[in-house]
């Protein structure tokens, strides 16, 4: 488990968040992804999110 919110540089889809988030509590990135998804169906601000934390994640040093 990671012990912080970094996005990787290897394994992203479009930007790493799920991956970093999947990262971060030791959850497969599939997962992540999937619930992301599923949420989508959901009214909220979900894409929304996603881009804040595609801005406010840092890229992983390695």
């Amino acid at each position: 488990m990671a012990t912080t919110l970094t996005r990787p540089r290897n394994g992203a889809v479009i930007a790493g968040v799920c991956a970093g988030l999947a990262q971060r509590f030791g959850l497969s990135p599939f997962v992540v992804r999937l619930i992301f998804l599923l949420s989508c169906l959901l009214p909220g601000p979900q894409f929304v999110v996603y881009i804040v934390l595609w801005i406010l994640m840092p890229k992983a040093p390695y």
